[in-house]
């Protein structure tokens, strides 16, 4: 399946940089959003943080190559790296296959969920306003 086939789970929130975060249970999985992985290309490497690291909203955690361009990932919420898609380190191409189950990059606890959640769009009003 490509990342343009995925459907957006309930209750994604989305960055203007094309990030996801979605909340359950008071964790804050996070990733990339289809469309920016669609024209991205294909991923072919991916940098994360370590477990245990702090990042603030929209302080850059990690890294990605595509077969186009490296890009920065931008935090869409503060918060402390619970756990990290280690599967992603060595298959990558996990982000083109299914970006929001198989292809998320981190999990974060945070304790400002609820105020940097304000700037960020639901998935619809995202993919309507998305510039590449």
């Amino acid at each position: 399946m490509s990342a343009s086939q995925s459907n957006a789970p309930e209750g994604i929130l989305c960055s203007k940089t094309h990030e996801w975060a979605l909340e359950e249970d008071n964790v804050i999985t996070i990733g990339l959003t289809d469309l920016i992985i669609e024209h991205l290309g294909d991923i072919v490497f991916v940098e994360l943080p370590e477990v245990g690291s702090e990042f603030a909203k929209n302080e850059v955690f990690a890294t990605i190559e595509s077969v186009k361009a490296a890009s920065e990932i931008y935090m869409p919420i503060g918060g402390k790296v619970v756990e990290v898609n280690e599967e992603l380190i060595n298959s990558p191409e996990l982000m083109n296959e299914d970006v929001w189950e198989k292809g998320w990059l981190i999990k974060i606890e945070s304790n400002t969920f609820q105020e940097d959640s304000l700037g960020l769009l639901e998935y619809e009003d995202y993919k309507e306003e998305a510039v590449l």
